[in-house]
């Protein structure tokens, strides 16, 4: 009865209306595609609506019946809602020492009170702006996937607007379910509104970085919304500055467009030096997208970016000031404060913490397993191959392509014409040029061998056996267990590390093989198909328009020897040029007329979910997630919030089409009733997706089932009830 209770309590009317008027505004009205038809795209409306309403209710049931459990302040609670029924009283000059991170989250808890007419700032009130944050969160991640969906990987112009599309908003339902999340948002803690903050800011941040030349109020929004992201946590700089001021240097340098040139005859190492330099320095950059690139190419592209940034500083510069005058700001704040953090700063002393590094991973692992469907699928390919290799069987042939894959093929003679293909020829060319030219007596040993180590990518069989090693001395000299993780058993972190991390003998070793399984998967998923690495040899049949036989733009390596097209064997998917797609959508308009149901899918021409995300972005994901953790001596789930939401959002969306051509199983399949009908949904539609639905479901119900059926008293060593007997519950984070 006391979570009923609780539910009608917060569910008052105007928090309904509010709630309401909060999803119609947020949500934008949909053109149809048919300009003669409805305005607006009447599924999208409801999809997006009638879902967050459901995952309102689900949050207050949930916060709900934690009220109705525990309806006093709990663990860091203790801190966070007496210091904001302060400020909703007023006295805004009391502060507890004990607070480590700045006062937005209570600032904005009074004003959204006073807006819903509740300026008591009950506990159940307090707890109840997680709610609308979570929802936020949601709905910000469905739009900055959208706004990364239709640019164009070339970064020549943005792509025109277009409907949402349903991998998006399925993408922000699971960012809202996620676990680490959504427990939080039935308490009272900085995570989700700090996670909502930097949203806000990535969003505008996508649309400043779409600009050819950024207004004054741009650039000032760009600071404001930095500095709020600041106020809610301090770490927050790390993605406000170096990720999303990262991203605009490299638009920056990429909107210099520098006109093509042909590669003269190079046979001395210091001739490539020269050349490359000089390219780069114009803005001819290498930043292939990551699914066709490898270490070398990581390295170029930050390499290429870095020159280009330093020969043009003034167009780097009038792109990033906004972030430089935040980093600045938080600079002052740290010399004034005398550190980071604002209160406890004995216990939250700034250490270097590699260890997290390899922490991150299985973390990234456990709750977004479903999207390493693909990997699993070219690892049982690869064992196929091998299996029949080893006992010489023939393998299956392709099959034809279904009449969704014919829907994107294009024969090989229409694709002379395009201009990107000629650009892929050219390179082709121009590569196997520079691979003839490094066999020649005149090129320099050096150079040849730079060439062959590079080009046939033995440089792997020295890297890999490194990182191993690496992780090796980082498990041995950097592992970090702070007081509080072996203290506090009221947490899940405090079990992880007792039987794995500090279980005697040489365990803690043998989790190098976890970490780096899980890195790789994570990294695996990032990039998408079309990798055409060891274990990815569906580049043939891949959705991606550029995969690594059909390389796209910002492609500059100076050791790369591109593979030709292999005339034989047309690729099953093709990628659109501009003029094919206006007739594709031009197409989609004649068939949706009058249709303000249509949706987007996978299968749609035009679409561009499945791309992958570029290097760099990958790069400057990594750095500042590396940033963010390695300074923390404390692990806990919480941190890796933020480095899962901007790792999620770039994942590109996969269907079962891009393992269809060689693998005929799945043709027949469709001649199975209830099989057929989950085929074809899947090549619509990315089923991991739903599999991470129903898992984050499946997690939240019992991390929420163990938090409130399961309380026990904390006793000491000696037997001493603490806490005053207070009945104590499992979290998945430690006590500041």
């Amino acid at each position: 009865m006391k979570a009923v209770e609780a539910f009608v309590d917060g569910l008052n009317i105007l928090s309904v209306v509010v709630l309401y008027s909060l999803l119609w505004l947020i949500t934008p009205k949909m053109p149809n595609p048919d300009p003669s038809g409805p305005k607006t795209n009447k599924i999208y409306d409801v999809l997006m609506r009638v879902s967050y309403i459901i995952i309102f209710i689900f949050g207050w049931i949930w916060c709900s019946n934690v009220m109705a459990q525990v309806d006093k302040p709990y663990l860091d609670e203790i801190f966070h809602i007496p210091q904001a029924q302060k400020f909703c009283q007023g006295r805004w000059d009391e502060w507890d020492d004990k607070i480590t991170t700045p006062p937005g989250l209570y600032i904005l808890s009074k004003y959204y009170l006073q807006v819903m007419m509740r300026p008591g700032c009950s506990v159940l009130d307090l707890r109840g702006v997680n709610i609308i944050a979570v929802l936020g969160v949601g709905i910000l991640a469905t739009h900055c996937r959208h706004r990364l969906e239709t640019r164009r990987p070339d970064a020549k112009s943005p792509a025109p607007p277009a409907v949402l599309s349903f991998h998006s908003i399925h993408l922000g339902w699971n960012i809202a379910l996620f676990p680490v999340l959504f427990f939080f948002s039935g308490l009272y803690y900085t995570d989700v509104v700090s996670t909502l903050s930097v949203l806000v800011a990535y969003y505008h941040h996508l649309h400043r970085v779409r600009e050819e030349r950024s207004s004054f109020l741009s650039g000032w929004t760009t600071i404001v919304l930095g500095v709020l992201t600041l106020v809610m946590r301090q770490t927050n700089v790390f993605w406000v500055v170096v990720y999303m001021g990262g991203l605009e240097a490299v638009a920056a340098v990429k909107s210099l467009r520098p006109d093509p040139v042909a590669k003269p005859s190079m046979t001395t190492l210091g001739e490539v030096v020269k050349f490359y330099a000089w390219r780069y320095s114009v803005g001819d950059v290498h930043d292939p997208p990551l699914n066709t690139s490898w270490p070398d190419d990581l390295f170029f592209s930050a390499l290429s970016i870095g020159i280009a940034a330093l020969a043009n500083p003034l167009r780097v510069l009038k792109k990033i000031y906004p972030h430089i005058i935040t980093m600045a700001l938080f600079a002052g704040f740290v010399a004034w404060n005398g550190g980071v953090v604002l209160g406890d700063k004995s216990n939250h002393v700034a250490t270097i913490h590699l260890a997290q590094m390899l922490y991150i991973w299985p973390l990234f692992a456990f709750f977004s397993f479903p999207l390493f469907l693909p990997s699993a699928v070219g690892v049982l390919r690869f064992v196929h191959g091998l299996y029949c290799t080893i006992f010489k069987t023939s393998t299956t042939k392709p099959i034809e392509s279904d009449n969704n894959t014919s829907g994107r093929k294009h024969a090989l003679s229409g694709l002379a014409q395009d201009s990107s293909s000629k650009k892929q020829k050219l390179q082709a060319q121009d590569s196997t040029e520079q691979h003839t030219s490094a066999t020649t007596p005149s090129t320099s040993l050096i150079l040849t061998a730079l060439r062959n180590l590079i080009g046939s990518k033995l440089y792997n069989l020295l890297l890999t056996p490194a990182l191993l090693i690496l992780t090796l001395l980082v498990v041995r000299f950097n592992t970090i267990i702070h007081p509080f993780t072996l203290a506090d058993n009221r947490h899940y972190m405090f079990y992880i590390f007792r039987y794995t991390i500090r279980r005697p003998g040489l365990f803690r070793y043998y989790l190098v093989v976890p970490y780096t399984l899980a890195r790789w998967l994570c990294w695996d998923a990032l990039g998408g198909c079309g990798q055409g690495g060891f274990l990815s040899d569906h580049t043939a049949d891949c959705s991606g328009r550029y995969t690594a036989l059909r390389p796209g733009p910002w492609q500059n390596n100076p050791f790369r020897i591109t593979t030709p097209y292999r005339e034989g064997k047309p690729p099953a998917t093709e990628p659109l040029d501009d003029s094919e797609a206006v007739t594709a959508a031009e197409g989609k308009e004649t068939k949706d007329r009058h249709n303000p149901y249509a949706i987007v899918t996978l299968a749609d021409q035009t679409s561009y979910t499945t791309e992958p995300t570029a290097s760099s972005t990958a790069i400057l994901l990594l750095l500042a997630t590396t940033l963010s953790l390695m300074t923390a001596p404390l692990v806990e789930p919480r941190y890796f919030i933020l480095p899962w939401v901007f790792w999620r959002i770039l994942v590109p969306a996969w269907r079962l089409h891009d393992h269809a051509a060689t693998h005929s199983a799945l043709s027949k399949m469709e001649g199975v009733p209830i099989l057929g009908a989950l085929v074809r949904f899947g090549k619509k539609f990315d089923v991991r997706l739903v599999l991470e639905t129903l898992w984050f479901v499946l997690v939240n119900l019992v991390t929420m089932y163990i938090f409130l059926a399961k309380p026990y008293l904390w006793r000491a060593e000696d037997g001493r009830v603490l806490e005053n007997g207070r009945m104590q519950r499992f979290m998945c984070m430690d006590k500041k």
